[in-house]
């Protein structure tokens, strides 16, 4: 049996921390070739959104995404869970109702207990049991690093699919959970998150947002999308380009989990925060002596974080309490 270890430490990130900076990736998918011309396909790669769309028909369109991720947790069982939830997300993000998932397994099995391993999926299966899906099959291999996610699909109406890519002139922005989660899985790694902020962070990162299929159904949700590991304002930024718009964010009324501003200001912040800034700051302009906790947590990488909905304002007191 393998020595005792904790789950984190036989990654070197996590979460969604471990995704590639946008700025990286830009460059990687700069050369890559254009998909189509494929009239099925309606939303593709050409605005960074969350989930691929395929119409199959006037009443039903393919909704079809992969997460997965390194430990940010070490209880394998929370892993699992926090892993599902994250993958879930990118179909309700589309408006789309999930139908079943792949999972998606990499284990360094010769440091690993076959237990956690277990429990990780069993993690997984109990969140995907939460929305109505099964996990009907998957891929594993024998990885350096432990990863776990899931290939998710799901289905939902042509006319109700929500792109990062449709907001509007004098729409309002809601955001369904509070930022920190970077925050929260740096201080944990550094043994300084307490219970109370262990919870917050296990409890926000595994509700699931299903509620993004009932938006969809509201015709002045005009845009969403999930915010995760390019933190609020990498994500917003997507939304801004896509849609040909800006946006302004009042920092007094931007959720955060409890704590984690102070984790912030006490110096608190993962590597991914300070590697998105350096990706897109020069597109976004903060207060003059804006703090450094600010910028860390507007760029703070959420695993399995909220949907940011772009929303006509006359809806948006009645969508708002839809979400609460």
């Amino acid at each position: 049996m393998p020595a005792p270890y904790r789950l984190t430490d036989l990654a070197h990130g996590g979460g969604c921390g471990c995704k590639l900076a946008p700025a990286v990736l830009r460059d990687i998918l700069s050369k890559t070739p254009a998909a189509g011309p494929f009239a099925a396909l309606m939303v593709g790669t050409e605005t960074s959104d969350d989930a691929a769309v395929w119409r199959l028909n006037d009443a039903q369109a393919l909704v079809a995404t992969t997460d997965f991720f390194m430990p940010v947790v070490d209880d394998p069982h929370v892993f699992g869970r926090i892993a599902a939830t994250n993958a879930l997300s990118d179909v309700y993000a589309m408006g789309g109702r999930p139908i079943f998932a792949l999972a998606v397994v990499g284990m360094p099995v010769d440091r690993m207990r076959v237990e956690d391993v277990q429990q990780i999926l069993a993690g997984g299966a109990s969140v995907c049991a939460e929305a109505g899906v099964p996990i009907a099959g998957g891929h594993s291999i024998d990885s350096a690093e432990p990863i776990y996610g899931l290939v998710a699909l799901g289905l939902v109406h042509p006319d109700r699919v929500r792109r990062n890519s449709d907001a509007r002139d004098g729409d309002l922005l809601i955001l369904t959970k509070g930022l920190g989660v970077g925050v929260f899985s740096a201080a944990l790694k550094q043994a300084r998150l307490d219970a109370i902020g262990y919870a917050a962070m296990v409890g926000s990162t595994t509700q699931l947002n299903a509620v993004g299929a009932d938006l969809a159904e509201v015709e002045a949700v005009h845009a969403m999308t999930d915010v995760t590991g390019f933190g609020l304002l990498g994500h917003l930024l997507e939304v801004c380009r896509g849609s040909g718009q800006s946006a302004e964010l009042r920092w007094a009324d931007t959720p955060r989990l409890p704590g984690a501003s102070e984790l912030a200001e006490a110096g608190v912040r993962t590597g991914a925060s300070g590697r998105n800034w350096a990706s897109y700051g020069e597109a976004v302009r903060l207060p003059e002596g804006a703090p450094d906790a600010m910028r860390d947590l507007l760029c703070d990488p959420q695993t399995s974080g909220g949907l940011l909905l772009s929303v006509a304002p006359e809806a948006a007191a009645e969508v708002l309490a839809q979400v609460r």
